[in-house]
């Protein structure tokens, strides 16, 4: 009995005591809030960089390119497969809550190779302009044409969409956003319809040829 007493107020043995708990890891360090301004990339496939890897869309390779000159900008690609204007126009609210100094706006695409209607596809860009401009963003338009089996008629009205928006907002206009890229099989993907990682690379050189005077003046909003 007074053994057992006795036992009662020593230490536990080393090899009865509870095992400890692992340390929970140190949380990783927060990445520092990048301020710059924005450029948004805004389109469908052509922008998102459709059956490419992460990182070869032209947004990531304008983005590399304004890194090595010296362009403090944060490119930030707004590219949806698939999106007509219509569903442009459904998401310019998500585009404008990231404030963005300039939008590249690239659609249309879509439009013609599903034959909607010219006056719509028109429309609905013209209405797209209007808000981001309203939000406080210089819009760059980038123009597009249509595969020749859609016949000069609708070709012919579908192109000039692109001058006559830019003439009437006084924008700088990509004539056509895959120049040097489209009907070249070394640069374009087996569907013939959106570029490979190096069409990409030039479609980003179309882009910052119009592009980079307006960073150079210093006339973005």
């Amino acid at each position: 009995m007074v053994l057992a007493l006795a036992g009662c107020g020593r230490s536990p043995q080393p090899d009865s005591a509870p095992p400890r708990e692992p340390a929970a890891p140190a949380p990783a360090p927060a990445a520092p809030a990048d301020h710059r301004p924005v450029i948004a990339a805004f389109g469908d496939s052509l922008t998102a960089g459709f059956g490419l890897e992460p990182g070869q869309s032209y947004p990531d390779f304008l983005q590399k390119e304004l890194d090595r000159r010296g362009y403090a900008y944060r490119v930030a690609n707004a590219g949806i497969s698939g999106d007509t204007t219509t569903d442009g126009l459904a998401r310019l609210g998500v585009v404008l809550a990231d404030h963005p100094a300039i939008v590249i706006l690239e659609f249309g695409g879509n439009d013609g190779l599903r034959g909607l209607p010219v006056d719509t596809t028109r429309a609905n860009l013209d209405q797209m302009i209007a808000c981001l401009r309203q939000g406080g963003a210089t819009v760059v338009l980038a123009g597009m044409t249509l595969p020749p089996n859609y016949g000069p008629q609708y070709i012919q009205k579908f192109q000039r969409i692109y001058p006559d928006l830019a003439a009437k907002y006084k924008l700088p206009l990509i004539p056509f956003l895959l120049a040097g890229v489209a009907g070249h099989s070394q640069y374009m993907q087996r569907d013939g319809l959106h570029p490979t990682a190096e069409g990409c690379r030039l479609v980003a050189s179309n882009v910052l040829q119009v592009l980079e005077p307006l960073l150079r003046r210093g006339s973005v909003k």
